[in-house]
């Protein structure tokens, strides 16, 4: 009985979902509609800024300005380039105080393509001095989150894969100073070995999830956790020069998780916010799948995936989450900052989802010809 009225609760928020879609903006993937799509994503978000609650150093905006910043790049859009300029300068290129806490170093993904853009040294100098700290004196704390210290001081939770690796990696290749990437491979190794199920190729949020059944007795693997995986191995890989031999072991992870992906799509393409319990949890959840897609594309674009195999995902993912956009930009169905499978709504946003659909935006543009 439980499953059925499930069962009857996801088709009326399907139906419900259907209701809200307004046809404004097109799910295809031709280069015209991304731009559209992305260009009022984009602008909404910076309209809206001041109704942020986050510290403007914070990961969640600095998953925002990652995903910013390469869709100025790439649309030559100055409206999000003077932006993130002005939070650059705003924040005089700094980073909040947990040293070792990898959260709060995301921001330097964003600082590190500045530098490489403007080629002025105090946008990464204080990031430098952080990360060569943290990297020559890692913590000797357990890494897990039932560790009072090695909670938070090493890389415990599968979220930071996204935050820390990136800018560990954009160093390296900048420096040369091979600490970054001892660290980074370290951390992340010790991460994966922890949380990472070879038997669903998917990443458990943290040791605390770990023999946690849905209420269908499925393990509990979250969207957005996952896509924060998903999409951080691109920026990984994207900051390693092309000849790292550490490549390969990025590059095989991401294949594995790629299959447990697609496999976790609905029939209308979306992903839900527990990938093995979509009935549980029935609302669309458009930060993971953003990343998701992020991730789909820039597989295909980089001969790691088979498009033969993988665009059709990616062309229903995309349709999907596009189809949750508001008539005014706003990115709806995006899951609140939490740890676990949780309700998303249509009128729920939150700028790390904006960040993850920009990315995919970028990514699927560049397979167009």
């Amino acid at each position: 009985m439980k499953r059925f009225i499930s069962l009857i609760t996801m088709l009326l928020v399907c139906a419900a979902v259907s209701a809200q879609e307004q046809p404004t903006f097109s799910g295809k993937m031709n280069k015209d509609d991304i731009r559209e799509v992305c260009t009022a994503v984009s602008n909404w978000q910076i309209d809206n800024f001041a109704n942020v609650k986050h510290n403007k150093a914070g990961w969640h905006n600095g998953a925002l300005y990652i995903g910013m910043f390469h869709w100025a790049e790439m649309s030559n859009d100055q409206k999000a380039a003077d932006f993130l300029m002005q939070v650059g300068k705003g924040q005089k290129w700094g980073l909040l105080s947990r040293s070792y806490h990898a959260d709060d170093i995301c921001v330097g993904q964003m600082y590190i393509e500045m530098y490489k853009k403007h080629n002025e040294e105090k946008m990464i100098q204080p990031l430098k001095e952080r990360a060569f700290y943290v990297a020559s004196h890692p913590s000797d704390a357990v890494l897990s989150k039932r560790d009072p210290i090695g909670k938070y001081s090493r890389w415990s939770w599968c979220d930071a894969l996204f935050m820390a690796p990136p800018v560990y990696a954009g160093l390296y290749t900048l420096t040369g100073e091979k600490v970054y990437k001892d660290y980074l491979m370290s951390e992340y190794k010790a991460c994966t070995d922890s949380l990472y199920d070879h038997d669903e190729s998917l990443y458990y949020r943290d040791g605390l999830r770990i023999g946690v059944p849905e209420p269908n007795g499925a393990k509990q693997f979250w969207g957005r956790g996952n896509g924060w995986v998903f999409g951080g191995l691109p920026l990984i890989l994207n900051n390693l020069p092309a000849d790292d031999p550490d490549r390969a072991y990025f590059e095989e992870i991401f294949k594995e998780m790629a299959e447990a992906v697609v496999r976790a799509q609905d029939k209308d393409g979306h992903w839900h916010a527990s990938l093995l319990d979509p009935v549980s949890y029935p609302d669309p959840e458009n930060s993971g799948s953003s990343f998701f897609c992020y991730g789909l594309a820039w597989g295909i674009n980089n001969g790691l995936l088979d498009g033969a195999k993988y665009k059709k995902a990616l062309k229903k993912g995309w349709s999907a989450v596009v189809s949750c956009v508001h008539p005014d930009g706003k990115l709806g169905f995006v899951q609140p900052v939490g740890a676990s499978p949780k309700k998303a709504s249509y009128n729920s946003t939150e700028v790390y989802g904006v960040g993850a659909f920009l990315l995919a935006g970028v990514e699927i543009t560049k397979m167009l010809k």
